[in-house]
């Protein structure tokens, strides 16, 4: 078996291609393919010509994420994956699921975001400086694959609040929040 190293986003986007718990990879990608094994690839072709321009990994994920069906399988496959299931921390399925939502729906997300917040503390900010501004002991830390930042020092429930908030907002079905709430 070889190693190959892929970035973040196209991990994610191969993991939400998962059909069931314990699937691989491989055995995502020979699906995504129609590669089965034993079967000879393909020549690579003489390069010539420019190459073709070919979407990019996130214009793909908007595409086939603009319906809402879609977007609840997205969130649903994010809650099925191994990177999920890895997690051992709430902060860090927090944060999983916060990247999920943003590339799903970045307008609407920062829609949401922008009237969350607390008595005193602000819960998203496009900066860090922002949230240490306001509040004290937030622990700021910046969501990956996103341009916002969003305070951890909160208790779990809080946190479920504020993905409940979020996915209310991004008007997800109501039993699919809470699921995703019951997993954080």
């Amino acid at each position: 078996m070889k190693t190959i190293e892929v970035d973040e986003e196209l991990y994610r986007y191969i993991a939400s291609h998962t059909q069931h718990i314990g699937e691989s990879a491989s055995d995502i990608l020979r699906r995504m393919l129609k590669f089965s094994a034993g079967q000879a690839a393909p020549k690579a072709p003489a390069v010539t010509a420019a190459p073709a321009p070919v979407a990019s990994v996130q214009e793909t994920v908007v595409k086939e994420t603009s319906r809402p069906q879609d977007r609840v399988r997205a969130v649903r496959e994010l809650l099925l994956s191994d990177e999920y299931a890895e997690q051992k921390k709430a902060v860090n399925r927090f944060m999983l699921i916060l990247s999920t939502l943003y590339n799903l729906d970045p307008k609407a997300f920062a829609a949401a975001t922008e009237s969350l917040h607390g008595r005193t503390r602000v819960y998203f900010a496009g900066n860090q400086q922002t949230l240490v501004q306001n509040g004290t002991h937030t622990k700021p830390q910046h969501i990956p694959g996103t341009p916002y930042w969003v305070i951890t020092n909160t208790n779990t429930g809080r946190k479920r609040s504020m993905i409940e908030h979020i996915m209310s907002s991004m008007q997800f079905p109501t039993e699919l929040a809470d699921k995703v709430c019951g997993t954080l």
